[in-house]
């Protein structure tokens, strides 16, 4: 076997894009990812995490010269020590054939040049940029993943527990049937009914013309909410922005709320269509043929499905019952309306570690449909295991 280091080689570039297309290829449930947000992840000119961290990636290539396996490791220097008793870096982007031999020469290469970094343990498979894409190894739930999230083998969870990996923390996607207010929880819409009409509360939709404004109020929710819990960094102006712009193409805006205490942002529900209903017609692409797809699809109609991106509340605000208000204001105003054209709705990943949330969702009524894993490996045998801190 062959460790081929990929840089600015187009031939193994393509090669590292191309591998799942053929892994995958009578996988009914897989849809491929769009090739230029994978790329863009190893491109210091569109991933600002370049700023502050590294990454390599490589092929795998049996003696024959066919393509077997590939993957990548990174260091994050704003992550690495924030809130780990070791350095972790991190691996990700892992494909392999069913073979653990073929797994194990992926993962010795990741281990060993995030030591040469200083690293003393890694997270994988996890993603050099936000914890909203490319995150976790589907360990439950094999059926169409949600726009971002990664699709793998059964047999890739063996390979890494048998290597030494272990479950740092579950990633549980929700979800459930929008329906109407009858099918959401009584108590809790009496709950929303004491939020709602007190005058120091507003609870609105985003409005496009003043996106600046709202970009603003995003990132002060999300820097209170969850910037503080370890893996996580601060949003600043720039990474707001470029999120947002990212979105932009999507937004629909009954389906971004926010809430409003004396004028203060509060909370947020940002969702969007689930446009992995439509990507699976665009192949990867979205050069001119893949956009014209991607609207005939959408003017189609393909998609029943909203996907809640972030849902949160800062911390001074949680358990009064701002998080019901949001939902309620939201479900009253748009999607309990007769004939509304998204029928489900499913959340974001959500960690096991994010105790609040989970029981949240199971009181609103959602169901986990899949899981995720983020696995980590101590490199020191001897050292004490630590799944993530409940987040406070």
């Amino acid at each position: 076997m062959r460790l081929l280091e990929v840089k600015n080689d187009k031939r193994l570039a393509k090669e590292f894009i191309q591998l799942p297309v053929r892994l995958y290829k009578n996988d009914k449930n897989w849809i491929r990812p769009i090739d230029k947000e994978v790329a863009a992840v190893f491109d210091p000119n569109e991933n600002p995490y370049f700023n502050h961290g590294k990454c390599i990636r490589w092929i795998l290539q049996d003696d024959a010269g066919k393509t077997i396996g590939r993957v990548a490791a990174f260091v994050n220097t704003q992550t690495s020590d924030k809130g780990n008793k070791q350095a972790t870096g991190g691996m990700g982007f892992f494909e392999c054939i069913d073979n653990q031999g073929v797994a194990f020469k992926l993962f010795d290469a990741c281990k060993e040049w995030n030591q040469a970094q200083g690293m003393e343990a890694m997270d994988g498979p996890i993603n050099f940029g936000n914890r909203e894409k490319f995150w976790g190894l589907l360990t439950e739930g094999y059926i169409p993943q949600n726009y971002g999230m990664n699709y793998h083998f059964p047999y890739y969870k063996p390979f890494f527990e048998a290597y030494g990996f272990k479950d740092y923390f579950q990633q549980y996607t929700f979800g459930r049937i929008i329906g109407t207010q009858a099918d959401f929880p009584a108590r809790l819409v009496k709950l929303a009914d004491r939020i709602i009409p007190q005058k120091e509360y507003t609870f609105k939709p985003l409005v496009k013309k003043h996106l600046d404004k709202y970009t603003d109020d995003l990132r002060e929710i999300y820097n209170q909410a969850w910037a503080n819990h370890s893996g996580v960094d601060k949003m600043d102006k720039e990474r707001a922005r470029a999120t947002v712009a990212q979105m932009k193409p999507i937004l629909e805006e009954e389906l971004v709320w926010f809430g409003y205490h004396n004028d203060r942002p509060i909370g947020m529900f940002v969702m969007v269509p689930e446009v992995n209903h439509i990507f699976k017609y665009v192949n990867g692409k979205l050069n001119l043929l893949g956009k014209l797809k991607f609207l005939y699809y959408k003017n189609r109609g393909v998609c029943d499905t909203a996907l809640g991106l972030v849902f949160g509340v800062v911390p001074d605000f949680q358990g009064k019952g701002v998080e019901t208000a949001l939902a309620v204001s939201w479900g009253r105003c748009t999607g309990w309306l007769p004939h509304y054209k998204y029928k489900n709705l499913e959340l974001n990943w959500i960690g096991d570690f994010n105790t609040t949330m989970v029981k949240m969702c199971r009181l609103f009524g959602f169901k986990i449909i899949k899981t995720h894993t983020t696995y980590r490996l101590l490199f020191d045998k001897n050292a004490v295991f630590e799944k993530a801190p409940v987040m406070k």
